[in-house]
């Protein structure tokens, strides 16, 4: 195989997607696997749906989920310039010689100097080629009407300035998403007209919902720009490997794999026929995955900008770390921390019947008052309420479920929850004394 060529060229008409996303991930893949050149172009010749600051939206997500090239507008390159409209002088070029050769022709706008240039699309041809994806592909040129290939503006169109373009610099093959299928007989056409080597095509299957439906950017279900998944705080090498697994399988039955493993897997081979389905849950697994195995001090320094956000306060570093130490195991992504927190923490103390019921089964007045006694002079370290709840059990006999689900109740409101010790440290002693004592006035009738 001669060196791999293979480029990401976007409209900078807005945020990444995340079909974008795949297109620019399965191109990286393909050009690390092999060794080649991964390029990013911008196809900016549609200038009113142009944004400002599409294309550094564009390349910041890109680098935000860990791709880097080697050619582009920011980096430069030998092939440039790496934007479309700094290359119109050059698509007049080839389109002048088309027309020279008779394989072109202009076309006046009514009453005007004005023409636009079409392709003139030669008859009784047969134009395959094997797609990577989907194996050999035929059309024919009768299926194929004469396309303009620059508007009377100037500017070329789409199907003109790609071929010009990924001949000019080199690209050896061109995997994108397979609603190009249709654009590809038009494309190598003009490889034809020219005499130029026409490079390999990998067209991806479409990207579905769960309902099987393709993936619409009016679907409101699922989120679909990969800013949001970064503000909502997925980890950009869980996105990475989720998204790596749209349209392609790894070789071995493991899912959860580092950007090194993926590279080397990477075989164009494994790119499925079939679509491939968003599957939300499989992205909260795949996230949570990652986020188990970051450190305490990691996550709490992701984890503090969203509390903060939220107006949450953070007393200190110590209190912080208990905090995600214990909701690390139930994150999927670590915006949610602060649902997490406010469904923990929550000011308005209530306790349901089912609890109640169980605090009256079992005369837990009396195991309320002594824990509530035993914490007044004590630091209300973790470790320290650890100790006073043994103290707690050995004075009052009563242990096992009686005790930790009693002084759950008492003091969260919860029957179930995380580290006890930990809970009660993070709740803070005034909060906690608080709390067990308008739960003991409960139980003893008192107003």
């Amino acid at each position: 195989m001669n060196q791999v060529r293979v480029r990401y060229a976007p409209s900078p008409t807005g945020q990444l997607h995340i079909g974008n996303a795949r297109s620019a991930l399965f191109n990286y893949l393909f050009a690390r696997h092999f060794g080649g050149d991964f390029i990013v172009r911008i196809e900016d010749t549609d200038v009113l749906r142009n944004v400002v600051g599409g294309e550094e939206s564009q390349l910041s997500n890109l680098r935000w989920l860990g791709l880097d090239w080697d050619e582009s507008p920011d980096k430069g390159g030998p092939f440039g310039p790496y934007r479309q409209l700094e290359r119109l002088e050059t698509y007049q070029q080839y389109a002048q010689e088309l027309l020279d050769k008779g394989l072109a022709y202009k076309e006046f706008r009514e009453n005007s100097d004005k023409y636009a240039v079409r392709f003139k699309v030669p008859q009784d041809q047969e134009i395959v080629f094997k797609d990577i994806v989907r194996g050999e592909l035929r059309f024919h040129s009768k299926e194929v009407e004469d396309w303009v290939m620059i508007k009377d503006n100037g500017i070329p169109t789409y199907n003109f300035a790609v071929v010009i373009d990924d001949h000019l610099m080199k690209i050896t093959h061109v995997l994108r998403g397979e609603e190009h299928i249709t654009n590809t007989p038009k494309q190598v056409l003009i490889y034809r007209a020219f005499g130029w080597d026409v490079p390999e095509f990998g067209h991806m299957t479409i990207i579905v919902n769960e309902q099987k439906k393709k993936l619409s950017k009016r679907d409101k279900n699922v989120i679909q720009f990969i800013k949001e998944y970064q503000e909502m705080g997925y980890l950009p090498e869980a996105m990475f490997n989720f998204i790596s697994l749209l349209g392609w399988s790894p070789s071995t039955n493991e899912e959860i794999l580092t950007k090194e493993q993926i590279i080397e897997q990477f075989d164009p081979a494994r790119l499925n026929k079939a679509p491939a389905m968003f599957d939300k849950d499989k992205l909260a697994y795949i996230n949570s995955r990652y986020i188990k195995k970051l450190s305490v001090d990691e996550l709490a320094e992701k984890s503090r900008p969203f509390l903060e956000k939220a107006g949450i306060p953070i007393p200190d570093e110590a209190w912080l770390k208990l905090l995600v130490g214990i909701l690390q195991d139930r994150m999927s992504y670590i915006g949610q921390i602060v649902d997490l927190y406010r469904a923990f923490f929550h000011d308005e103390f209530h306790i349901e019947t089912e609890a109640y019921q169980f605090l009256i089964d079992n005369q837990s007045a009396m195991l309320l008052e002594t824990f509530a006694q035993k914490m007044v002079d004590h630091p209300f370290t973790a470790e320290t309420i650890e100790t006073l709840i043994k103290e707690t059990s050995v004075q009052t006999q009563i242990k096992g479920k009686p005790l930790f689900m009693g002084l759950r109740i008492a003091t969260t409101g919860d029957m179930h929850g995380p580290s006890l010790p930990i809970s009660l440290a993070l709740l803070g002693k005034e909060r906690v004394i608080s709390r067990l004592k308008q739960t003991i006035k409960q139980l003893r009738g008192e107003s």
